[in-house]
């Protein structure tokens, strides 16, 4: 019986060992990323998403199709915080929590800035909208392989949003309300 019971033992052992070599070996989730932006007066803006990687993929158009929401990112949904009052875009954004969306298309982009927060990037609702903007679009001039956003200071109270990925770059102006 006992010899039973540690054959059993040792058999369990082995199958909890395989299973986590083969979770190990799974591609991780795509990586946490920060975007940040200081203006003059010390306000700031985060920007907190996932950074999906390109592995080959086609990925405007095909993993992430035109003309769709998409999460702007990978798994949970994008998040904006900011502690000023903003201007993205020509839209008026109170300071406050935020979720952003995006729909690429060929020629555009839409930025959506949602009310709803904390929720995973797939759990869109449109009712929730504070804002739908146009983003300008750019080609790179070679691809980026990890998805990637960022800000370029263009004053002291004013800078350029990018979301860039693949051989896409698109762009739209943040500015502080004053």
């Amino acid at each position: 019986m006992q010899s039973r019971m540690l054959f059993v033992a040792v058999m369990v052992a082995i199958l909890a060992a395989g299973i986590t070599a083969q979770e190990q070996q799974k591609a991780p989730l795509s990586p946490a990323g920060t975007a940040t932006f200081t203006f003059a007066d010390g306000k700031t803006i985060t920007i907190d998403y996932s950074r999906p990687s390109m592995r080959t993929r086609k990925i405007f158009g095909g993993l992430v199709p035109y003309g769709q929401v998409w999460r702007t990112g990978a798994n949970s949904a994008t998040s904006l915080k900011t502690d000023v009052n903003l201007t993205i875009g020509g839209a008026s954004v109170p300071a406050g929590s935020y979720t952003l969306y995006t729909i690429p298309e060929e020629k555009k982009w839409t930025l959506i800035i949602n009310k709803q927060t904390g929720q995973w990037g797939t759990d869109y609702d449109e009712k929730q909208d504070l804002a739908r903007v146009e983003m300008k679009l750019s080609k790179n001039a070679s691809p980026t392989e990890q998805f990637t956003i960022g800000f370029d200071q263009t004053g002291a109270t004013s800078a350029v949003l990018k979301l860039d990925w693949a051989d896409t770059t698109a762009k739209v102006e943040v500015a502080e309300k004053k």
